[in-house]
C-alpha cells in the first residue's frame, strides 16, 4: 500500500490510479509567482524578444475536493442501498479498490461520513458503519416532525396553490423511482422532494439540518431488511403526493398527521 502511495506521489496526482488522467506537476516554490522566464541570449534562437508580450503559463488545477465528493456520494449511496452493513468493518484499501480510486480519497471520505455518524474508526483496520437501531430511527423521526412540522404549516398558509401544483413533478419523480425498487435510487429522490417542499422557506441552514436528518433516517438497521419492498417505497412516495394536494387545500390538520407518520415510517 506504501508502494502504491508513493508511486501515485511521483505521478502528481495521489487519488487516481495509473492509466487514468493525471493533474500535471505543480511549480516549484521558487517558481510560484512568475508567469515567464526573462528575455535572454536565447531570442536569437527564436525564443521571445522584449517586444513580445509574455504568455502566462497555464496552472495546473488540483481536484481532490472532486474525486473526496465523488467517494463520499458513492459511499452515501452503498450505505442507503444497505451494500455497507451495519457493524461491519471496511478497509480504505480495498473500498479504494471498488471504487478504482487510491486509498487517500477514501480515508478522507469516510472521515467525512465519521463526522455525519455513518461510520467510526478503527484503528489498523479501517471504519465500521454504525449500527443503528428502531430506537434511533424513532428519535429521528421525533426530530424532524418537531422541525419540518411546524415549517410546512406556516408554508400552507403562506404559499399559493399554483405554487404547489409546480412541485408535482418533484413528487412524481418519487413514484417513478420507487417503482425501480432500488433503495438508493429512492432516497434520493426522496430527499428532493423534501428540499424542495422546505426551500419555499428560504431558510438554507433548515435544509441543511433537514438534509443531513433525512440522510440518517435513511441508512439500514442493523438486523432488518436490507432493502425496503418495492410495495413500500411506492406507497412512502403516494404520500407526496397526499402531502401536495393538503398543503394546496391548506388542510393543516391533514399536513400534520400526514407529515408525522410520513416520518415514522420512514427508514
Amino acid at each position: 500500500m506504501e508502494q502504491s502511495a508513493q508511486g501515485s506521489a511521483r505521478t502528481g496526482n495521489p487519488e487516481l490510479r495509473p492509466g487514468q488522467a493525471r493533474v500535471p506537476a505543480q511549480p516549484r516554490a521558487a517558481d510560484r509567482g512568475r508567469e515567464w522566464e526573462a528575455p535572454s541570449a536565447g531570442a536569437a534562437r527564436g525564443e521571445h524578444t522584449h517586444s513580445e508580450q509574455p504568455i502566462p503559463r497555464p496552472r495546473p488545477v488540483v481536484q481532490r475536493s472532486s474525486v473526496r465528493g465523488q467517494i463520499v456520494d458513492a459511499l452515501r449511496t452503498a450505505l442507503a442501498a444497505g451494500e455497507l452493513a451495519p457493524g461491519e468493518v471496511y478497509s480504505a484499501p480495498a473500498l479504494g479498490e471498488r471504487f478504482g480510486v487510491s486509498a487517500t480519497p477514501v480515508r478522507e471520505a469516510m472521515q467525512q461520513l465519521a463526522l455525519e455518524g455513518a461510520v467510526e474508526v478503527v484503528p489498523n483496520r479501517g471504519f465500521r458503519v454504525i449500527q443503528r437501531d428502531a430506537r434511533e430511527l424513532a428519535e429521528l423521526a421525533e426530530v424532524r416532525g418537531l422541525i419540518e412540522v411546524p415549517v410546512m404549516l406556516r408554508l400552507a398558509r403562506a404559499v399559493p396553490a399554483a405554487r404547489w401544483a409546480e412541485l408535482r413533478p418533484v413528487a412524481e419523480a418519487t413514484v417513478r423511482a420507487a417503482s425501480t425498487g432500488c433503495r438508493a435510487t429512492y432516497a434520493e429522490s426522496d430527499r428532493a422532494f423534501h428540499r424542495a417542499v422546505l426551500s419555499l422557506a428560504g431558510n438554507e441552514q433548515l435544509l441543511r439540518i433537514t438534509d443531513d436528518l433525512h440522510r440518517r433516517a435513511q441508512w439500514p438497521l442493523v438486523g432488518g431488511p436490507a432493502r425496503q419492498r418495492r410495495a413500500e417505497l411506492v406507497a412512502d412516495a403516494a404520500e407526496h403526493m397526499v402531502l401536495l394536494d393538503a398543503l394546496a387545500a391548506q388542510d393543516l390538520d391533514v399536513v400534520r398527521s400526514l407529515v408525522r407518520e410520513h416520518f415514522a415510517g420512514a427508514s
